[in-house]
């Protein structure tokens, strides 16, 4: 198994309080099920922040940052019932992952944690 791609970000909370104060931010940035997600979450600025983090973590792992038609939404981060976050292999992530890497099958990894003032998401794409 070999790594492809390796990302991580920071995101200070406060910048994210202010933004999810806008619906139209969050609608555009995150998906339906992470939207839906959130309302069982007491902690929103938390929750948003860490799914920041981690979409902006991936994309970095792509190597491509947000081109090629990849928008936020794109990048779905849920967790599963042991509240292991991990992101959602959707059509278009599979295209652009097998496109860019050359392969056909790949795992992602992803680590999200936060404090205060940051959350922080470390994400690695792996070859299968």
């Amino acid at each position: 198994m070999k790594i492809l791609g390796i990302g991580v970000d920071i995101v200070e909370n406060k910048r994210i309080q202010k933004s999810i104060k806008n619906p139209l931010f969050k609608k555009r940035i995150y998906s339906f099920k992470e939207l839906k997600q959130s309302n069982a979450v007491d902690n929103k600025v938390a929750f948003f922040s860490k799914r920041f983090a981690a979409k902006e973590a991936f994309s970095k792992a792509l190597g491509t940052g947000f081109r090629m038609n990849l928008n936020f939404k794109d990048i779905e981060v849920i967790n599963d019932k042991m509240g292991k976050p991990y992101y959602v292999k959707n059509r278009k992530i599979t295209k652009i992952i097998q496109k860019n890497f050359k392969i056909k099958k790949f795992n992602c990894f992803l680590s999200i944690s936060d404090e205060k003032k940051y959350s922080t998401a470390f994400a690695i794409i792996q070859k299968s």
